[in-house]
């Protein structure tokens, strides 16, 4: 099994997530056999969409986590807020989102979000390698 872990912070948002989107292709890259590249592109954009929550949401701090398995890969993003994601209906006028976490239930083969013994969540998603 191979694994990544990386922190991230909200001091430069737009720039942390870019570097989680970075950081998970260049992880992504490295496996062996290689990944597909539109299987590596739907990890990356599930990578893109919790960590942007977690800033947004969690509390402006973050961590990510990579997992790959024979079967699959696995990415885990830890957060200090207790309050799980959920589904709404997305606002189309508005701009107040509500598209994210549909997204990823869609494209993951399985989510979960758990409570972390330390304070907060981790919110994961599960692809087929």
């Amino acid at each position: 099994m191979e694994t990544m872990s990386v922190d991230i912070a909200i001091d430069h948002p737009a720039g942390s997530i870019a570097w989680a989107r970075d950081r998970a292709r260049s992880f992504l890259d490295g496996l062996m056999p290689t990944l597909a590249s539109e299987a590596a592109d739907t990890v990356v954009l599930v990578v893109s969409e919790l960590v942007t929550n977690a800033l947004r949401h969690g509390g402006g701090t973050c961590s990510l986590d990579l997992a790959a398995r024979p079967d699959g890969i696995e990415v885990a993003v830890h957060d200090p807020s207790p309050h799980a994601p959920r589904m709404r209906t997305p606002d189309l006028k508005g701009g107040t989102g509500g598209f994210g976490w549909p997204m990823v239930n869609r494209l993951a083969t399985a989510t979960s979000v758990t409570s972390r013994a330390s304070g907060g969540k981790t919110v994961s998603a599960s692809f087929p390698r």
